[in-house]
């Protein structure tokens, strides 16, 4: 029977998309299987589901949320694992950094499409 594969808390956390520090100890200490993870995913913990809700949340999912590419979130200077609240906090607050970067992800996004278009119609 082969050996099951296995990964270090750190990239199991990386695919559950929380920060690990933020997880309970015992998964920070031991490793995850495969399948431990596919169980993880498919019926999360009480824990992954309030991390997942509540946040902190990864730097990924702080611009997400934002509606912000990471980049813009590293230019505005605002700290990098911001909680549910804190984000909503700064969305209902709509400062001029947001509305900026806001514009400028929209610009980026529309380029992109606008190649993908234009490499499609040249087969």
């Amino acid at each position: 029977m082969p050996k099951p594969q296995t990964m270090k808390p750190q990239t199991a956390a990386k695919k559950l998309g929380v920060l690990l520090a933020e997880t309970p100890p015992e998964f920070q200490e031991g490793v995850v299987s495969r399948d431990e993870l596919n169980a993880l995913q498919a019926d999360p913990p009480q824990w992954l589901s309030d991390l997942r809700r509540n946040g902190p949340h990864t730097r990924q999912e702080t611009a997400r949320r934002l509606g912000i590419s990471n980049s813009g979130l590293a230019r505005s200077g605002v700290g990098e694992h911001l909680t549910t609240a804190q984000i909503k906090a700064i969305l209902d607050e709509m400062p001029d950094w947001l509305v900026a970067e806001r514009d400028v992800y929209a610009q980026v996004r529309a380029e992109e499409a606008r190649l993908k278009a234009a490499a499609a119609q040249k087969g």
